[in-house]
């Protein structure tokens, strides 16, 4: 755990308190006992969760600027990534977490009651049906996501809950070029606009890592997002 930390602080230019450190071995621990029950991630050496899960979430932060605090909404979060490594690293943040599978938002609640962390929210439910909730739509500072949809797809999901002024953040591999220029129609309709391509290398990941961000610059028409299920299928284009 201790080259954890020195990659972490290298990558995103921040200590981690002790605090921190034990968090993430928490976490860690937690999500092996899991995974030989549920199947939650693919992966499951302790060097992997630590550079693809844990590192590869912290990335997003380099998307944040000065801006270190407010509503983040992590969609199709899985078993809490990224939205829970972020939240150990900036505890200021206040954190939705949206998983559809019921075992996966089942996990995210234990470890956010095991890690003691406050101000975080599970909801087991789609994207497109939030994005049409009051309660959720245009209210958040950040929408995030990482292997969730291709990009036309993901910004009809994200777009509709950040408010304007806000940003989302994709996290995307080597494809992130191409899915950006595909993406152009949608991402306008929806009211952004796309600010930078970040590429992020990570150790121990040889594979190419982007931070697609988009700004929020005008409000999502009403009609989006459309009804669950039209996104993946009719993609905007």
């Amino acid at each position: 755990m201790e080259k954890f930390a020195k990659e972490t602080e290298k990558l995103i230019g921040t200590p981690l308190s002790e605090t921190q450190i034990e968090a993430f071995k928490l976490f860690e621990n937690e999500l092996l006992s899991w995974n030989e029950k549920f199947n939650l991630t693919a992966i499951r050496e302790i060097s992997q969760i630590r550079s693809k899960h844990f590192l590869d979430s912290l990335t997003c932060a380099l998307a944040f600027g000065e801006k270190k605090s407010g509503r983040l909404i992590d969609v199709g979060t899985g078993a809490g990534f990224p939205g829970i490594p972020l939240k150990i690293l900036i505890p200021q943040l206040k954190v939705t977490l949206v998983e559809s599978i019921g075992k996966k938002a089942r996990f995210c609640e234990h470890i956010i009651h095991q890690l003691g962390l406050e101000n975080v929210k599970v909801i087991q439910s789609r994207a497109e049906d939030l994005g049409q909730n009051p309660e959720y739509r245009e209210k958040f500072d950040w929408a995030v996501a990482r292997a969730v949809a291709n990009l036309p797809i993901l910004v009809e999901y994200l777009l509709p809950l950040v408010r304007i002024g806000g940003k989302v953040i994709a996290q995307k591999g080597g494809s992130a070029p191409a899915e950006a220029h595909q993406s152009d129609h949608a991402i306008h309709v929806l009211g952004g606009r796309l600010k930078q391509l970040l590429p992020v290398v990570i150790p121990g990941v040889a594979e190419e890592r982007y931070l697609v961000v988009i700004d929020k610059i005008g409000a999502t028409p009403r009609m989006y997002p459309r009804n669950s299920g039209t996104p993946s299928k009719k993609p905007l284009s």
